[in-house]
């Protein structure tokens, strides 16, 4: 089997949506080195249009997702300012076999993330 990516998407749980038009920057991870390996934001479905890291190009190692959420929650009113600017995920891959989905589930004043498949 070759290895699976990456995939994220993003969920407005205060309002049980999708979450689009959301800047993501996706960095490789190396001591105190960031690498960029992309930029794209969500789609109407609150995904992204492609994986981040396509299916057999994922190698193990640590990675941070930055979703910039200050707009988006600006757009809709929902605080002012927005009290969350920009969430970074940091996260490690081991099994570059495996398919690594990361969603981020964010309302104006909170978030979680978990390993999807």
């Amino acid at each position: 089997m070759s290895g699976a990516g990456l995939s994220t998407h993003v969920l407005d749980t205060a309002r049980g949506r999708p979450a689009a038009g959301i800047p993501v920057a996706l960095n490789a991870v190396l001591g105190e080195h960031r690498t960029l390996l992309s930029r794209t934001t969500t789609n109407a479905d609150g995904r992204t249009d492609e994986p981040l890291i396509a299916r057999g190009q994922l190698e193990p190692g640590t990675y941070e997702l930055t979703f910039l959420v200050a707009e988006y929650f600006n757009d809709l009113h929902a605080s002012d300012p927005p009290f969350l600017d920009q969430i970074t995920l940091r996260f490690t891959v081991a099994d570059t076999d495996a398919h690594y989905h990361v969603p981020l589930l964010v309302s104006p004043w909170s978030y979680s993330t978990y390993r999807g498949s």
